[in-house]
This record gives C-alpha cells, structure tokens and sequence, in this order.
C-alpha cells in the first residue's frame, strides 16, 4: 500500500493571479511544498493535481510528478479539497497502486518544512487517530473577541469573559493551512479532513502565515526574509 503526498495547484487564481507559481523569494511558490514534501522521505510520490499544463510544468521541474491533469469538474472556484483529493485518489489507485494514507499539502505554504511533514506522519502513525493536522494558538482569545453590527456597534462575543484575564482562557487553535494527513478509508467516510479522531501538531506563530491577498502576499515575504535572516543555515 502507497503512501502519497498531494498537493492541489489548479489555475485561474482572481485574486492573486498565477498564485501556485508566482515567484516567491526566488522561485515559485509551490516549489517549497515540493521540496518540502520530498525532504519528508515518506513518500512514494509526490503527486501535484492541476488542471494547467504551464503548472504541470513547474512542478516536475522541481521534484513532482503529474500522472495526470484534473477534470474540468474539479477545476472551479466551487470544488473543494476533498473532492480533489479523491479524484486523484480513485486514478491513482486505477492506474499506478493503491494507496492506504495521504498527505494533502496547500501549494502556498512557503513556511512548511520536511521535519513538520514527518512530525505529522509520525502522529499519525503512533496515535492510532485517523487524521493529523497542524495547528496554531490565536494570538489574541477570541473568548474575547467583538462582531459589529449594521450601524458599526460593538458588542462582546461572550460578556461573561469581559473581564477574565487572557492567561486564565482556554487556549483556542486554528488550522495552519499547511498540510492534512489522512487515511484514506477516512476520508472517504467523512468527506473532510478535520476528521472526527484528528491528532493536532501545534506550531509556532512564526512558522504561519495565510496567504489569501496581495497584502498577505506582501508580509509572508517580508516574514519569510527575516526568519531567513535570524537562520542562516535555514535549507531555504
């Protein structure tokens, strides 16, 4: 049985054009996944869903293969991950091997690095959960946190907590949006992968970053360049 890295890079991005392969201090961006995924070495493929060839392109170039493009079905602003995913699961299967467990990893995701992909292979192997995901700590409780309504009013989430300490709350975490290991079986019956026995890796501030605008676009740079700076025997 296979284990496969995925890593989805359809075109068409609106709001950051050519988002999977514009350069990012120094190369495209999807490259660090790609390097990422084969520094892990627990994979048998590292396998990357496009629908685009010049995408195709780049990601062989560094390290990936793509036995295949993506249908036009899973190729709009509407499929979802999961969708991806077993579409490359159910043609992997039928034309290469079967596969028993995956990582799924983001195509812009400059900060990954092998060791966290094995950290969460290892997890998922030795913690007999079913999924493992990496997580971060909201900066800020959002116990605390405020909505605004229609006329610009704020009110509190939760009132009770207006005057509790930030050091006394439940620490709270987010998806890094980074990589999702899964096994396969799971994902199948759960059509997600926050599934319902999912292990969490907790990782620092420093190594997250979303990039969804211009602007995010803009402080991974400037974050990445620093991290760089603070590390100069970094691998990137």
């Amino acid at each position: 049985m296979s284990t496969i890295a995925i890593i989805p890079a359809r075109g068409g991005s609106k709001r950051i054009p050519k988002k999977n392969i514009r350069p990012f201090n120094g190369k495209p961006i999807i490259a660090y996944s790609i390097e990422a995924a084969l520094q892990a070495a627990c994979f048998d493929a590292v396998v990357v869903s496009t629908d685009e060839a010049e995408i195709a392109d780049v990601a062989v170039a560094y390290g990936a293969s793509v036995p295949f493009l993506r249908s036009p079905e899973n190729s709009n602003d509407h499929a979802g991950l999961a969708e991806v995913a077993l579409e490359v699961l159910e043609r992997y299967e039928k034309e290469i091997a079967p596969v028993e467990k995956f990582c799924l990893i983001l195509a812009t995701a400059p900060f990954i690095s092998g060791e966290r992909i094995k950290a969460g292979y290892k997890a998922l192997s030795d913690s007999g959960m079913d999924a493992a995901v990496p997580v971060v700590r909201f900066s800020y409780p959002p116990q605390r946190g405020f909505r605004v309504d229609g006329q610009g009013r704020a009110s509190m989430l939760h009132p009770e907590h207006y005057a509790s300490r930030s050091q006394d709350l439940e620490p709270v975490f987010h998806d890094c949006g980074q990589f999702y290991w899964i096994k396969k079986e799971t994902l199948l019956t759960e059509k997600r992968f926050f599934a319902a026995n999912t292990a969490a890796i907790e990782l620092p501030e420093s190594e997250v970053q979303d990039i969804d605008t211009e602007e995010d676009w803009k402080i991974a740079e400037l974050k990445f360049e620093l991290l760089r700076k603070l590390s100069p025997c970094s691998s990137k």
